[in-house]
């Protein structure tokens, strides 16, 4: 039998798969996802043909097609529009034949023409990749066979199931489902695990929806994003450029002055806002009321703990029944859940003046210093030193 040109033990051929799939894995996280859907970063020419062209051998994905699918489900994400949301189709569905919906999604002219746009459309992407797209995959099949023999083939098997499973399944299904949150975007979005590796970062999948445009996926200091470090030495090297992070809150404890600039950091922040409002307001009050409450009340409360900073487009019938029994039960978790409702309605606000944003800020924050409530006293002496990031000179 053929064994190829070269021979490896065992332990050998597991680097080679784990090499080459980690390789397309980067391909997707860095060139389709962060370079091309989102515009966060700049590719080197070299380095990104090299990727469009990998992608091509081991996955026959055209980047005009992955890129519209991408942004369609963004702008329609856990809708009825969307391509592929567990919360619509199911998780089953989507970890198990996520990649049919991907291919369903990508067939559809309408979704190209709206979300593709500034993908590639040179020469070869019209006469090469995209025309003979079983050429690349084909081609991969006869590389792997000539390298490694038959065993070749089952390297090339596993190669062509990775990015169905863990792009099209993984990430679209379980980070829409099961996992932590730092941010409450209006959206299921999960991060899967903090230490962001064996999918190239794209683990932290929270993080990339509340901060869409940013190239770097870990927010919290235990968080790791494998495709930021490539990132960074590809920065280091000239051969990337870093257009877009997640903007950092600023305080600045001597301006508590409430002017536009403040209402602006506010808006800009207020993912960052909200999560330590639940943090720091709804939880210590939480812990309070908790701690007061007899058996059956603190059953009760325990029920409704994270429903109080969910978005309101994701609560269910039983859901929002759930949480009005437990502010019902709760004056201070009632007022502290007001408070957010109305510190939101703040930047949902599309038509208000910049004269009126100031005014509903300051009034908020002086209602909120009037409560007695001293997590929410303090919240709103903070939200008060809110500034904007300097502009270097």
């Amino acid at each position: 039998m053929f064994n190829g040109l070269i021979d490896l033990p065992w332990w050998g051929y597991l680097l080679v798969v784990l090499g080459l799939t980690h390789i397309t894995i980067v391909s997707v996280t860095l060139y389709l996802h962060r370079y091309q859907a989102h515009r966060s970063l700049e590719l080197h020419p070299l380095i990104s043909h090299f990727f469009r062209f990998w992608l091509w051998l081991t996955t026959g994905m055209g980047t005009r097609e992955w890129v519209a699918v991408h942004r369609k489900h963004h702008a329609k994400v856990e809708s009825e529009e969307d391509p592929h949301s567990p919360q619509i189709e199911g998780i089953n569905k989507v970890l198990w034949e996520g990649v049919e919906l991907y291919r369903i999604e990508a067939a559809k002219q309408e979704t190209l023409d709206q979300y593709g746009h500034e993908t590639p459309d040179d020469w070869i992407e019209r006469n090469v990749y995209s025309k003979y797209t079983f050429l690349g995959v084909t081609s991969m099949l006869f590389i792997d066979f000539i390298l490694f023999g038959f065993l070749g083939v089952s390297i090339w098997a596993v190669q062509m199931i990775w990015i169905p499973f863990f792009a099209a399944g993984v990430i679209n299904g379980v980070g829409h489902w099961r996992g932590y949150r730092n941010f409450e975007s209006a959206d299921a979005s999960t991060n899967i695990i903090p230490f962001g590796i064996l999918i190239g970062g794209e683990e932290l999948h929270n993080n990339h929806h509340a901060f869409a445009s940013s190239a770097k996926f870990s927010i919290k200091p235990w968080e790791f994003d494998l495709g930021w470090l490539y990132l960074r030495l590809l920065s280091a090297s000239g051969f990337a450029r870093i257009k877009k992070l997640a903007p950092k809150p600023i305080l600045d404890s001597d301006n508590p002055l409430i002017d536009y600039d403040t209402v602006s950091a506010v808006i800009t922040n207020r993912l960052h806002i909200m999560s330590d409002y639940a943090r720091e307001v709804i939880g210590d009050v939480y812990k309070q009321e908790l701690h007061k409450a007899n058996v059956s009340r603190r059953k009760l409360l325990r029920k409704g703990k994270k429903l109080i900073s969910r978005a309101d487009n994701l609560l269910d019938k039983n859901s929002r029944e759930r949480l009005q029994t437990v502010l019902s039960h709760s004056d201070k978790l009632s007022i502290v859940y007001e408070f957010q409702q109305s510190l939101q309605k703040i930047w949902q606000e599309k038509s208000a003046s910049k004269e009126l944003l100031v005014q509903q800020l300051q009034d908020w924050c002086r209602h909120a210093e009037e409560t007695g409530i001293e997590a929410l006293e303090e919240f709103a002496l903070r939200l008060r030193c809110y500034t904007l990031q300097p502009i270097p000179i």
